[in-house]
């Protein structure tokens, strides 16, 4: 036997939403992500700089062994990120005081902020660990 027809309405046909592959992020978006991500790293970068002052504070042992893991190619590549991230997060910072000031709200202002957050941190990191490396000697 047959069924009647359903009389209630059927819900239409929607688009699916577009995904990442074919949505193009704005810079302000991916700044946006990027502010949160790196917030989130310094974090968890905190208790490194934590393990580091607990262990000057408890001897020679426990500052050797803090150093052997900085020191190496992961430790300073963590250090490295760590250092880009406090940067990047301290440039989106100012970039939202600029932001809460009403200035640079325009599209060609919200761009250029962006980009100079991203070229700024990775310029302020690449400046500072040369400055380290000339200092203390270079990689040993």
């Amino acid at each position: 036997m047959a069924e009647a027809p359903s009389s209630a309405p059927r819900a239409p046909v929607r688009p699916l939403s577009p995904h990442l592959t074919i949505y193009k992020w704005p810079i302000t978006m991916a700044m946006s992500i990027a502010h949160r991500v790196t917030g989130t790293g310094l974090y968890f970068g905190t208790a490194l700089l934590a393990w580091w002052l607990i262990a000057v504070a408890s001897g020679p042992n426990a500052y050797s062994n803090f150093q052997m893991l900085a020191g190496s190619w992961i430790g300073r590549l963590v250090l490295f990120g760590y250092t880009w991230a406090l940067l990047h997060h301290m440039l989106g910072g100012i970039r939202h005081l600029i932001w809460d000031m009403i200035v640079g709200l325009d599209r060609e202002g919200r761009e250029w902020l962006s980009w100079a957050t991203v070229v700024g941190s990775v310029t302020l990191t690449l400046l500072i660990w040369i400055v380290v490396y000339f200092f203390t000697g270079g990689l040993r």
